[in-house]
Order: structure tokens, then C-alpha cells, then sequence
């Protein structure tokens, strides 16, 4: 029955990539016929990549206002040069911008695997209907509209999603060397990927001081020892273990030899930055890092706005108002920090403000734009938004958590500009690791994301516009 089981999961599974990509394909040709030239940042990617394929590798052809390492071009390279050797194609065909576009829709059937593979290996196997939950998660995730549009643009999202993943999933299954490994592909896609390494070496840690927590709390029960009381208690509590686990040079070397490969990938990262003078290479004026809190609360609502099948139910809601009555003075004092952190720390970069390309462009101007006040009306929904996101994953451990949440942090809060595209990797992250959801409400995602992707490409595709002041087409896009 076991084999049974696995077999007819592999069908599914087969049939779920098989469709995903000849309707990805069927997008792609649209999207070619639409967009013969380059679009957005491809007018810096696409040229890039031309000068790698033609050989012309020296720093004197590099791009200066590409912020990003050239991990895209040479991967590119490396898929197309081998199809003109093979095919007899020249050279003007392997480097046009279809093939170089093409690399990353190849990235996409690399991306629906790897989530597969993430799906069966962090959630656990004992139900039936698992599988079904597990093929149609995958497939919800690999068409998440943010990450799917860019598919078919010559981006480093796809990639940089691949390398991630593929890191994430070695780290899984304790290959830690070939996880670092993959995590430097990574950061030659997207030097924030950085902090996704640091995520592994931080899963490691997790399930050390998991082990460690929960041989403390069997020893205090059987000494039996009055338990520490107080609002703050369950944090003290964990401050004083982790001080203590700290204070152990046996502790720290364990650590040290099961993340070595980690450390090492760390090290190389901070000669990087002093060598290179920031993380930023080419034009650094745009992207200046800054303390913009309230991007953590705009991760939480996207997050509420994807995962709503999931996150917004009457009775969390009032799971959430009767935890608030209970706890008052708590959310009060986070409350009044949010609302101060919205108020000292909002920030509006150039970008957003004149760039009517994005979405991120009218949610701006027609949510936060309009009136001053709505910014600080919003906080309730953001921290409603912040408990259901932590509520879901109580399944993990309180160590793991807190390693997530330091990493989500760290990658969002210095970036001054709204933008989509970066909470896609802490999304992913984070839908991979809830409790697979009831198949209802999975086919209720998915029907939801279906939707947006075809508002989305309908949009792009059909209604474009021009500026006043130029010829060139406009699209609206994420």
C-alpha cells in the first residue's frame, strides 16, 4: 500500500510539473512576442549577459549601475554557450535575448522540484492525504504570483530562488559543506542571499539548543523546582539558558565544527565587503542601507494578503482579540512602539515615489499617500498580521523561530525601498515550514493565485501606456 501511495504521488507529481511547464511555456511565447526588447532592468541584464556570451569578461565591460553579482551571466553562459557547440546554433542565436530569458523558466522546473523535495522533507509523512497537500502546496508555491511573473523576465529571481532553495535543502539533510557551497551561488545571484546561508547554519544551531532546551526542562521537573513566574517569564527563562549554553566552551565547539562551512562562507562575505567598500557593487546612490522598520510590518501584511486561506479565519480572529483582552498592557507597549517605529522610521524612496510602472507605485500613493493618518491605522492589521504569521509556525521550535525572525529582520528592514520582490524568499521560507493546510483551503490558495496571475499577465501584456515624454511602450508589473 506504502508503494502503492508513492507511485501514485510520483504521477501526481509528474502531471502537476508537466502542466505547470507547458502553460509557462505557452506565457513565455507570449511574453517573447510582446516584448522584443528589453524591458525594466533587463536594458542592464540582457547587455550584460551579451558581452559574457560574446567572451568579454574584463571589469572595463561591466555595467556600473548593475548593483548585483554576475553569478546570472555566467550561469547563463554556461546553459546556452554548450547549445551552440551542440546544435551548430551561432552565436547571435544562443545570446538573444529568448535563450537568455529561457534560462530562467529552466530555473522554474528546477524551482518546482526543489520545493517538492523541501515539502517532503520538513513536513512529516503519516497521513494519506499528505501527498495531495504536498503536490498541491508545490504547486501553489511555484506559481506564487510575485515569483512566477518574474519567470519569464530576465531576472535574478529565479536563480537566486534555486540557489536558496537547493541550500536550504542540503543544510536539510545535513550536507553542510554543499549547502555553504550553494549558499555563495546564491550570493553571486543576490549578495542578501547571504542571510539565507546564515538561516541554515541557523537551523543547525536551532535543533542543538532544541535538544539541549528540552533535556533542561526534563532535569528541572524531575529536581522539581518552582517555576519562574512573571509576564516575562517564558523569555527569562530562555535568556538564562541560552546564557548559559553560551558559557560552554564544549557548547561552542560542537557549534563551531557542524558550522564551519557556514563561518567560513561568512568570512568570505566580510572580506567581500571590505574589499568591495559595501555590500552594493555599481550604483550605491539607490541603494543606501537604512533602519526602515516598517518594512517588516509591509512583509507581515503581503504575507496576510498571500497566505489569507491560511491566516484570516473568524476564529483566529477572535483567538487574537481574546489573547489581546487577556494580555493588554503587553500589546498596548507594542502598540505604542509600533506606531512610534511607523512614525520615525517610514521611509519613501525616489524610486517609489516616481516609477508608475509598479504596483508598489499605487498602493503607495492610493493607501499611504492619501491620508497621513492611514499609516498609523494600519498598525492593528500589522500586528494582527506579526501574531498570525508567529501563531502558524508554533509547530517549530521557539530557537528556530527566533532564528527565522533575526533573519527576516536582517533582510528587510535595511532596505529603504518598497519592493514586492523582496519578500519572496522570506515568504517561501516561510509557507514551506506551516503545517500542510487542508486541501480546501490549499485549492482556495491556488484558485486565488491563478487569478492574480492572470490579472497580472493580462495587464502587462495587453494594457500598456506611455509617458509623455517618450515613445517607448510601459508596462505595469510587480
Amino acid at each position: 500500500m506504502g508503494a502503492g501511495m508513492a507511485q501514485l504521488e510520483g504521477y501526481y507529481f509528474s502531471a502537476a510539473l508537466s502542466c505547470t511547464f507547458l502553460v509557462s511555456c505557452l506565457l513565455f511565447s507570449a511574453f517573447s512576442r510582446a516584448l522584443r526588447e528589453p524591458y525594466m532592468d533587463e536594458i542592464f541584464h540582457l547587455p550584460q549577459a551579451q558581452r559574457y556570451c560574446e567572451g568579454h569578461f574584463s571589469l572595463s565591460q561591466w555595467d556600473p549601475m548593475i548593483t548585483t553579482l554576475p553569478g546570472l551571466y555566467l550561469l547563463s553562459v554556461g546553459v546556452v554557450k554548450p547549445a551552440s557547440w551542440i546544435f551548430g546554433w551561432s552565436e547571435h542565436v544562443v545570446c538573444s535575448i529568448g535563450m537568455l530569458r529561457f534560462v530562467n523558466l529552466l530555473f522554474s522546473v528546477g524551482n518546482f522540484y526543489l520545493l517538492y523535495l523541501l515539502f517532503r522533507k520538513v513536513q512529516p509523512r503519516h497521513k494519506a492525504a499528505s501527498s495531495v497537500q504536498r503536490i498541491l502546496s508545490t504547486l501553489t508555491l511555484a506559481v506564487f504570483p510575485t515569483l512566477y511573473f518574474f519567470n519569464f523576465l530576465y531576472y535574478t529571481e529565479a536563480g537566486s530562488m534555486f540557489f536558496t532553495l537547493f541550500a536550504y535543502l542540503m543544510c536539510l539533510y545535513g550536507n553542510h559543506k554543499t549547502s555553504a557551497l550553494l549558499g555563495f551561488c546564491g550570493f553571486m545571484f543576490r549578495q542578501t542571499n547571504i542571510i539565507w546561508a546564515v538561516f541554515c547554519a541557523g537551523n543547525v544551531i536551532a535543533q542543538k539548543l532544541t535538544e539541549a532546551w528540552k533535556t533542561e526542562l526534563q532535569k528541572k521537573k524531575e529536581e522539581r523546582l518552582p517555576p519562574i513566574k512573571g509576564p516575562f517569564s517564558e523569555f527569562r527563562k530562555i535568556f538564562q539558558f541560552l546564557l548559559a549554553y553560551s558559557m560552554s566552551f564544549k557548547n561552542l565547539s560542537m557549534l563551531f565544527l557542524l558550522t564551519w562551512p557556514y563561518i567560513l562562507l561568512m568570512f568570505l562575505f566580510c572580506v567581500f565587503v571590505v574589499v568591495n567598500g559595501g555590500i552594493v557593487i555599481g550604483d550605491r546612490s539607490s541603494h543606501e542601507a537604512c533602519l526602515h522598520f516598517p518594512q517588516l510590518f509591509y512583509f507581515f501584511s503581503f504575507t496576510l494578503f498571500f497566505s489569507f486561506p491560511h491566516l484570516l479565519s473568524p476564529s483566529k480572529i477572535r483567538a487574537f482579540l481574546s489573547l489581546v483582552w487577556k494580555r493588554r498592557i503587553q500589546f498596548f507597549v507594542i502598540t505604542l512602539v509600533s506606531l512610534f517605529l511607523v512614525w520615525k522610521f517610514t521611509y519613501a524612496h525616489k524610486y517609489l515615489l516616481a516609477d508608475n510602472r509598479h504596483y508598489t507605485f499605487y498602493v503607495w500613493k492610493r493607501v499611504f499617500q492619501r491620508y497621513e493618518i492611514v499609516k498609523y491605522l494600519l498598525v492593528p492589521i500589522y500586528i494582527f498580521a506579526g501574531w498570525s504569521i508567529a501563531d502558524s509556525l508554533k509547530s517549530k521550535s521557539i530557537f528556530w523561530n527566533l532564528m527565522f525572525f533575526i533573519c527576516l529582520f536582517t533582510v528587510t528592514v535595511p532596505q529603504k525601498l518598497l519592493e514586492f520582490r523582496y519578500f519572496i524568499l522570506p515568504y517561501i521560507i516561510y509557507r514551506l515550514n506551516i503545517p500542510l493546510p487542508p486541501i480546501s483551503r490549499l485549492v482556495c490558495e491556488l484558485g486565488c493565485y491563478a487569478v492574480v496571475n492572470f490579472l497580472t499577465f493580462y495587464v502587462f501584456l495587453n494594457k500598456t501606456f506611455q509617458w509623455p515624454n517618450s515613445q517607448d511602450v510601459q508596462r505595469f508589473m510587480w
